[in-house]
């Protein structure tokens, strides 16, 4: 009867040493957030976090990102650790935005880097490992290491909303991901996807639309590039 009486109290100290813990961490969190562009309602950002440039950041009430976050506003390039130690290589100036809406979720290592304007929209849902970039490195010559080529194929990206971004996702400049749709765990977004569609692989391909007739999905066709939904 002792023994298990001390098993519960021990059981019940490290319940609430936990909680105790989560909740200072929580308040840690909370209390060193950089300021951003606007004053976000209930935000969570979990350390670790890399945040750049908070100021040309603008994000919605409720939103909830995981830890290991990075969330960059790019105004140049290249940063100290690419540069050539002789400056032998381009720089680029940038004034770019991020902007995340309402309620936006990530489980976590979500890495948004923007030259000109990441928009993710109200109620997105992103699963962890998720690479979005509105811009890639130079590579117009194959006899000139790539990172000291600069910054090229600026391009703005749209997540819409209520959309979900899968595992492991990358998203590439220029590119809009239509409201309510779907990339598959692994996909390398290289085209704009429709509203309410399913895309997956490498690169994405559409392969399911939202009928609101049947109230389902079905297969994607070529013919219904010019009439879906």
């Amino acid at each position: 009867m002792k023994c298990r009486l001390i098993n519960i109290i021990g059981n019940w100290t490290i319940i609430n040493i936990n909680k105790l813990s989560t909740y200072l961490q929580h308040k840690t969190d909370s209390a060193c957030m950089p300021r951003f562009g606007n004053h976000p309602a209930n935000l969570t950002i979990q350390s670790p976090r890399r945040i750049i440039n908070s100021k040309k950041i603008f994000i919605g009430d409720d939103v909830k990102l995981g830890s290991n976050c990075t969330l960059k506003a790019l105004t140049g390039y290249p940063g100290g650790w690419m540069k050539h130690p002789e400056s032998k290589h381009i720089e680029n100036n940038f004034d770019s935005e991020i902007w995340i809406g309402h309620r936006v979720t990530a489980s976590g290592s979500l890495y948004l880097s923007a030259a000109k304007k990441i928009s993710i929209e109200d109620d997105v849902m992103l699963a962890s490992n998720i690479y979005i970039s509105d811009c890639t490195h130079g590579h117009d010559h194959a006899e000139i290491p790539y990172k000291y080529q600069g910054i090229t194929g600026v391009s703005p990206i749209l997540i819409k909303k209520g959309s979900w971004i899968g595992q492991n996702v990358v998203v590439m400049p220029g590119v809009t991901v239509g409201e309510m749709s779907i990339i598959g765990a692994n996909s390398v977004v290289t085209a704009d996807v429709p509203d309410k569609c399913l895309a997956v692989g490498v690169p994405a391909r559409i392969i399911k639309k939202w009928s609101r007739e049947e109230k389902r999905w079905v297969d994607w066709h070529e013919t219904d590039k010019r009439s879906f939904g």
